[in-house]
């Protein structure tokens, strides 16, 4: 009997922390919090948010203050896929690949069915905030899995993906390479041999805002104690 498809979300759940993706599994309700979902629909209103005064702006969830925003939504439409981002050829796809599942928020250009040029491109939408370069390492793994999906869905090569990170203006690209499929076929491996909860992340800052550190029981220690005050 084959493995069980690990799904996008549980991939990069436990690419940031295995522990807390068996705690995850454990809760019934594992639903996105609704502010969560109104950053990612932000990426499906651009040309809206762009046409907004201040005032306006600043009753969105987004970060930056309404003058940087509307900069970078400004930068944004430099792009030459801006059309593809504001109107894409398909909205919150479900895609099932060999070892994974998920839903896409996006997905740019032909399909198998109409190819005419380039492949698809899929994106995935960040509620959080962008690093400095490049992405964060569970969504590289989480765009790995939809190209993956995708290629298995479409019978050809996916080798590109998209991260937006709608609340900033902010998207950034994800070229398919040996380490990062890598990275998503160890994770992968990590969650399908997952038979009881993994090793704890000792003195990680991601422990201090995880629901789940009462039922963890790892030790979190504060900025004072850390630098010896």
């Amino acid at each position: 009997m084959p493995p069980e498809k690990a799904t996008f979300s549980d991939l990069a759940t436990a690419t940031y922390c295995p522990r807390q993706l068996y705690y995850d599994r454990r809760e019934d309700d594992r639903e996105p919090p609704p502010e969560a979902t109104a950053r990612i629909d932000l990426a499906f209103r651009y040309p809206e948010l762009r046409d907004m005064d201040d005032a306006e702006l600043a009753a969105e969830p987004i970060d930056p203050p309404p003058a940087a925003y509307r900069a970078a939504l400004e930068r944004l439409a430099d792009r030459p896929d801006w059309n593809a981002l504001v109107d894409p050829a398909r909205t919150r796809v479900l895609l099932e690949g060999k070892d994974a599942r998920g839903v896409a928020h996006k997905v740019l250009g032909s399909t198998a069915e109409d190819a005419v040029g380039d492949p698809p491109t899929p994106v995935i939408v960040s509620p959080g905030d962008p690093p400095e370069r490049g992405v964060w390492e569970p969504q590289s793994v989480r765009a790995v899995a939809a190209m993956h999906a995708l290629s298995w869905e479409e019978e050809r090569r996916i080798r590109r993906a998209l991260v937006e990170y709608p609340a900033h203006g902010v998207v950034r690209e994800v070229r398919l390479s040996v380490r990062r499929s890598g990275a998503y076929r160890r994770v992968l491996r990590s969650i399908r041999d997952m038979a009881g909860p993994p090793s704890r992340l000792s003195g990680s800052p991601k422990c201090d805002s995880c629901r789940h550190r009462t039922n963890c029981g790892v030790n979190t220690r504060s900025l004072r104690s850390l630098i010896g005050l």
